[in-house]
């Protein structure tokens, strides 16, 4: 098996809503199913079929968590001296050489990226072209509109 790169915040938040799917909803799902069970004939039971459907995606989820976590390589950035170097869970700043646009970009796992909330993937093609860069590098990057100039202006390890 492969091992998966993963910010101590991703496995963090992954460890939580397994435990609250173990927790809470899978207790809380079995109660639903044994009161629609008193109901009598299952066969046109909705409330049962709702009940099984929404136990089955939460076994599903479980297994997915626990098998995510099993294949983690946690990785925490704050014990890693920072060189100015990108690298998987810096905290980058880049400006957009043409616009002079500045963004501001987490690069993380894959599960745990979030464009909206500055949290990119790995893998991303922006990850990618900037992985490696130091502070002051100006890279190309291919994207989806087309080929932009990026300048790393700060790297954080927070």
């Amino acid at each position: 098996m492969q091992r998966v790169p993963m910010t101590t915040a991703g496995a963090e938040a992954l460890r939580k809503e397994l435990d609250q799917l173990k927790k809470v909803d899978r207790p809380r799902i079995s109660a639903a199913i044994a009161e629609a069970r008193e109901h009598g004939d299952l066969k046109e039971n909705a409330e049962y079929h709702a009940a099984r459907e929404q136990q089955g995606f939460c076994e599903g989820r479980i297994q997915d968590i626990e098998s995510k976590l099993s294949n983690a390589q946690i990785i925490d950035i704050t014990s890693i001296q920072n060189t100015g170097k990108v690298i998987f869970g810096v905290t980058v700043t880049i400006v957009d050489v043409d616009s002079d646009e500045e963004k501001v970009y987490q690069i993380v796992g894959d599960d745990e990226a979030d464009i909206k909330s500055g949290k990119l993937s790995v893998n991303s093609p922006i990850a990618r072209g900037l992985i490696g860069r130091e502070e002051g590098d100006t890279v190309q990057i291919d994207t989806p509109g087309g080929t932009k100039e990026y300048e790393v202006d700060k790297v954080e390890h927070l």
